[in-house]
C-alpha cells in the first residue's frame, strides 16, 4: 500500500531500536523523538550506489541519480562530474575520476556481470 510509505513507524523505534540503544548506552534514556518523516529512499537495485554517466542507449541522456538519500553529500561532487561530462565527454572526468559509478559496473559483459560497488562499512 503507496500510504505504508509515507507512514512513519514509531512502533519500530518506540518498541525495538530506542530499548536496544538504551541497553548498549544507557544515556540515550533520556532521549525522545522530536519528529519523524517517512518516505521513497532512491538507490538502484543492483549494489545500492549512485550513478554518474551518459546512459548507455541513449548517448545524449546524463543520468545522476541514485545515492540513497545521500544527495545532498554528493550533490557538489556530483554536480561538478556532470558537468565535466558535459564539456569533455563521456568518461573524461577532470577533477576527481568518478568513472567507478559509471554504467559499466551494471551492465552484463561477455556473460560476467560488471564490477558492482559494496560499501563494507554499512549497516
Amino acid at each position: 500500500n503507496e500510504d505504508d510509505l509515507n507512514r512513519v513507524d514509531y512502533h519500530l523505534f518506540d518498541d525495538i531500536i530506542w530499548p536496544a540503544l538504551y541497553h548498549l548506552v544507557p544515556a540515550f534514556g533520556t532521549i525522545k523523538v522530536k519528529s519523524s518523516w517517512a518516505g521513497y529512499y532512491e538507490y538502484n537495485v543492483v549494489d545500492q550506489n549512485g550513478i554518474i554517466d551518459f546512459h548507455p542507449d541513449m548517448g545524449n541522456v546524463l543520468m545522476v541519480c541514485g545515492f540513497t538519500g545521500h544527495g545532498l553529500q554528493h550533490s557538489p561532487a556530483a554536480g561538478r562530474a556532470a558537468a565535466e561530462l558535459l564539456e569533455f565527454g563521456q568518461g573524461q572526468f577532470q577533477t576527481l575520476d568518478l568513472s567507478i559509478l559509471g554504467f559499466d559496473r551494471l551492465i552484463e559483459k561477455d556473460g560476467r556481470n560488471g564490477t558492482n560497488i559494496f560499501e563494507q562499512g554499512i549497516v
